[in-house]
């Protein structure tokens, strides 16, 4: 057999489990930055306030999850939390991986959505706001109609390229064994010793899903008319 008609054989023979590995990467992926622009977007308001008690906790935040890597928090997270659990209440405490999986990404994602957010928002005229309170709209309101719907807009192309880095990044996970696409893989070369096309597969899964999510941002952006200064 040629030793290209043997890498065909073994990417075939791979792609099931990178299939299921790619569903479990695109619902760890999608559940994160769903919780992540919650998490995000209270951030951002929080580091916008004027007073210290949302300011203060919504700045350490941000800053301590974009100074450190997501490597280190996932450690932090699946084995640190339960072993200081552990030793305060001696009691046995395991997260699922995928569960600690989608919490560790959300967290993360949430910092870099808090800065994503926060621009957006200032991006939007001072102006906006004094002629919506001229209006005698409450401040809320304001905010809520004239405000938001105008940075929606220009945060939608930085959200999306921060969920193709969240998709990327979601590889790191293998690390607490999620299986996840990455993981499938590393788990076939370990059986088959097959590394060149099983990992060339692998990033070819990967560069199908980032080019489809892609074209599927670039068709909500046109939808909804984002200008070109925020591309």
């Amino acid at each position: 057999m040629s030793l290209l008609a043997s890498y065909l054989e073994h990417a075939i023979n791979v792609f099931p489990s990178l299939l299921r590995g790619a569903v479990i990467t695109i619902e760890v992926t999608t559940f994160a930055i769903f919780f992540g622009l919650i998490l995000g977007t209270i951030a951002a308001f929080g580091k916008l306030s004027k007073r210290s008690v949302f300011k203060i906790p919504s700045t350490i935040y941000v800053d301590f999850i974009r100074g450190t890597p997501l490597f280190v928090q996932i450690l932090l997270f699946y084995y640190g939390i339960p072993g200081l659990i552990i030793g305060i209440t001696g009691d046995p405490f395991m997260i699922d991986p995928i569960i600690a999986g989608i919490a560790v990404c959300s967290i993360n994602s949430g910092a870099y959505n808090a800065e994503i957010v926060r621009a957006g928002i200032k991006s939007v005229d001072r102006g906006q706001m004094e002629a919506a309170r001229s209006l005698g709209m409450t401040e809320r309101q304001a905010m809520r109609e004239v405000i938001m719907p105008q940075a929606v807009k220009l945060i939608i192309p930085p959200l999306g390229n921060e969920f193709i880095a969240l998709l990327k990044d979601s590889s790191l996970l293998a690390i607490i064994s999620v299986h996840e696409l990455a993981k499938n893989g590393m788990l076939y070369v370990s059986k088959t010793f097959a590394t060149f096309p099983t990992y060339i597969s692998v990033a070819l899964v990967y560069l199908a899903l980032t080019m489809g999510i892609s074209h599927v941002l670039n068709y909500i952006e046109r939808r909804l008319g984002v200008s070109d200064r925020s591309e």
